[in-house]
Formats: structure tokens, C-alpha cells, sequence
């Protein structure tokens, strides 16, 4: 919920699984959230960063790494970053 500034007044803001696009509840204690820097054309970190949420159901299976590379293969094409 907003307030009439516009800021942001909520408590508990609940995130999706990346991947599965399943809610990432409370109680889930398996799941992570994980910010991947992005590099410039000589492999130096440039300051911004894309965030990826993993549940923990996706983990337990040990599928984590394999969704975390298809999401990153995707969003690097969609920034334009090359073989970075």
C-alpha cells in the first residue's frame, strides 16, 4: 500500500518465485534472493544489478542452478550484455 506521498507503507511485501511465478511465502525458509552484477565491455562491474527470487520447493528439487541460467541467459539478452 502506498501512502499519499507515494511511498511504500506496507510491512510485508511478498515476492514470486523467478522462475516458477509461485508466491514465496513467509515460512518459506529454503528460498533466496539473489542480485547479479552486470559488467561492462572489459568485464568490469558498472554499478547495476538484476534480482532474481528462488523458492525453496525449487531448490529442494536441485533445479535452482539450472532456472537461475535459463533466467540469466534470458535477461542478459533482453539488457544487451553480450557474453558477460
Amino acid at each position: 500500500m502506498k501512502n499519499d506521498e507515494g511511498e511504500i507503507v506496507d510491512l510485508y511485501i511478498p515476492r514470486k518465485c523467478s522462475w516458477t511465478n509461485k508466491l514465496i511465502t513467509a515460512k518459506d525458509h529454503g528460498s533466496v534472493q539473489l542480485n547479479i552484477g552486470h559488467l561492462d565491455e572489459s568485464g568490469v562491474y558498472n554499478g547495476s544489478f538484476s534480482t532474481f527470487a528462488l523458492c525453496g520447493q525449487l531448490r529442494n528439487k536441485g533445479e535452482a542452478d539450472s532456472a537461475l541460467d535459463h533466467l540469466w541467459t534470458a535477461k542478459k539478452a533482453e539488457i544487451g550484455q553480450g557474453g558477460q
